[in-house]
């Protein structure tokens, strides 16, 4: 029974720890989202600036996309 209650400590401090790890800020895969995020960003605003021009190229009234 006590190497029950030791493995059970261990899988517990092993679980704090890994949740804390995963809490970080500044981990490779928050950094990977922020760029997915700006690059998607950046993709957005690129068609609705196309669609824009487009639509002032073509003297359509609403120029708003």
């Amino acid at each position: 029974m006590k190497l029950r209650k030791i493995t059970y400590r261990f899988l517990s401090i092993v679980g704090v720890a890994l949740a804390l790890t995963a809490c970080s800020d500044d981990g490779p895969m928050e950094q990977a989202g922020e760029k997915i995020d700006e690059a998607a960003e950046d993709t957005r605003n690129a068609i609705e600036d196309s669609c824009e021009k487009v639509k002032e190229e073509l003297g359509a009234e609403d120029e708003d996309c």
